[in-house]
């Protein structure tokens, strides 16, 4: 370019020490070539060479003129596409606020150049003014597409935008969840905080707190009252619940919303719960009395519910985040343990068989202690496979929680040589997705430690599931609970934990006339005042 420049202002000029302003432009490129990475020198020189050629363009304009050669603009057009050189190389740089401090540079040098050059005046002359719109303007072009091309050039982000964006979240919801004053995140605890509110500002015998579930139904995450409701949860029935979930409006009726409602006089309200643009749940409303629910009272619920629908979406999107975050690492460590210590333990069991194939003849003793060493390789490899299946079993969202227990204990019995047997009293009801997670692992560990533990011969397990309530309970008919190893005492403080992570309760009793009854227990026994499908099914007789 330098070359183009200096040939350039010899045609425009006819004067060779005109070129003394090439040599200048030489030296003041020089930083940005020799020390092209530095933070300040290289900008520095990128600025000098911005300077050097507005002057150098006044004054060969000038002199051009003066030699009555070619008018001004020529004259400026010989050095001035030398501009295009810093620009460019700003903005292949990645630095595109330098390039807009550059072009502002541009402009003020070209007026102070055509000020300065002399008797001349190229300033006032058009064409030098021409020329130097022309090149401001071609100099931002220049700034403005390379820093585009670059952008569309540019090799992707090693980290996916997705993980980026997840990150982001996820660090900004850490933030919030440890500021919370006072509050927590647990979906069922927000809910019956909730109805504790509306019971000063509604009347009310019955209430519930609903939200979204998988298969177009709807989960009870807490409710009050005299007793137990079998809540209307489908939302393509016929009801005050799917109107109010579809419109997102308060709905009111003289009927109830329960299925099993024995009749009377009954005032209802629905008012769906709002986040943005989604409804994320549903308050229920119900007393014996006709027209109990005017629009005052309900205008008053709504500004009571209005809030609670960010606290209960931001606990429900937590339990989500924790469900699929917890899911992963289980998938996680039953890769890394198939894959890992159990392929490594049936390559012992191998190398175990095929010494005793090679014993010589009356190495009894050795063989002996092959066959016991085989025997425990034998049963770890059991035992990690178990685990294998304990961490892959999850409740199938369109099966339920009794059949995901009933699976596992089937499997862990037969392995075990139990005779399992099963009572099932589940609702079409469903509880929430991270309650039924918690409520099979704790199953699991109850029958894992029966299985290990216990010596036992039978094994009984009672599933009764009644949103919200919920009692899951595992009994044996072994030695009873005196195990006193620390796994042991682990394996029960984990699910004391489970248990207390979604407010229920952990109950240890024996079993007469032998054994160890464990249960664990969610809410309060609804009254069993409807008729209600039982399964029961014994296994392994």
């Amino acid at each position: 370019m330098l070359l183009l420049v200096a040939a350039l202002t010899v045609t425009a000029t006819g004067q060779p020490a005109q070129l003394g302003w090439i040599a200048a432009l030489a030296v003041a490129a020089a930083p940005s070539f020799v020390a092209r990475g530095h933070a300040l020198l290289a900008p520095l020189g990128r600025a000098a060479e911005v300077v050097v050629t507005c002057l150098a363009a006044g004054w060969i304009a000038a002199a051009a003129q003066v030699a009555d050669r070619v008018d001004a603009g020529f004259g400026a057009e010989a050095v001035l596409p030398y501009l295009a050189v810093p620009l460019l190389t700003a903005a292949l740089r990645r630095r595109p606020m330098e390039g807009i401090g550059l072009l502002g540079l541009t402009a003020v040098t070209m007026a102070a150049g055509g000020a300065l050059a002399g008797p001349g005046e190229p300033l006032g002359q058009p064409g030098y003014l021409a020329a130097c719109a022309q090149w401001l303007v071609l100099g931002a072009i220049i700034t403005f597409a390379a820093e585009t091309m670059r952008q569309l050039l540019q090799p992707p982000d090693p980290t996916p935008q997705p993980y980026a964006e997840a990150t982001r979240l996820l660090t900004q919801l850490r933030s919030v969840a440890r500021s919370l004053p006072g509050a927590t995140l647990d979906p069922g605890g927000i809910s019956e905080h909730l109805l504790e509110e509306l019971r000063a500002v509604a009347p009310g015998h019955r209430a519930a707190v609903l939200s979204a579930s998988g298969g177009g139904r709807l989960v009870v995450l807490a409710q009050t009252g005299a007793e137990r409701v079998d809540w209307e949860t489908t939302l393509d029935a016929d009801s005050g619940i799917a109107d109010a979930w579809a419109t997102q409006n308060p709905q009111t009726a003289s009927r109830s919303q329960a299925r099993s409602h024995q009749g009377g006089e009954v005032s209802s309200l629905v008012v769906p719960l709002v986040a943005g643009v989604r409804t994320i749940g549903l308050v229920i409303l119900e007393t014996d009395e006709p027209g109990a629910y005017p629009s005052s009272v309900v205008f008053a619920v709504t500004e009571v519910t209005g809030p609670a629908s960010l606290r209960l979406e931001a606990a429900l999107l937590f339990d989500d985040v924790r469900s699929l975050a917890t899911n992963e690492e289980r998938q996680r460590l039953a890769r890394e343990i198939h894959d890992g210590v159990a392929q490594e333990l049936v390559m012992v069991g191998y190398g175990i068989d095929n010494a005793q194939a090679t014993l010589p003849e009356g190495a009894e003793e050795t063989a002996e202690e092959l066959r016991a060493l085989r025997a425990e390789v034998t049963r770890v490899i059991t035992e990690l496979r178990l685990s294998l299946f304990e961490l892959r079993s999850e409740v199938d969202r369109n099966g339920g929680l009794a059949p995901a227990i009933a699976e596992y204990a089937r499997t862990l019995g037969t392995s075990a040589g139990l005779r399992v047997h099963f009572t099932f009293d589940e609702s079409t009801a469903r509880l929430p997705a991270a309650t039924e997670a918690e409520l099979l692992r704790i199953a699991q560990e109850a029958i894992t430690n029966a299985r290990k533990h216990a010596g036992a011969s039978n094994l009984w397990v009672t599933c009764t599931v009644d949103p919200p309530y919920a009692q899951i309970e595992v009994s044996d008919d072994g030695k009873g609970f005196a195990d006193t190893r620390p796994d042991g005492r682990y394996g029960l403080t984990i699910m004391a934990e489970r248990a207390e992570r979604i407010r229920g309760r952990l109950e240890i009793t024996p079993r007469h006339p032998s054994g160890t009854t464990v249960a664990v227990v969610l809410g309060t026994p609804p009254r069993r005042d409807s008729v209600r499908d039982g399964v029961s099914a014994q296994e392994g007789e």
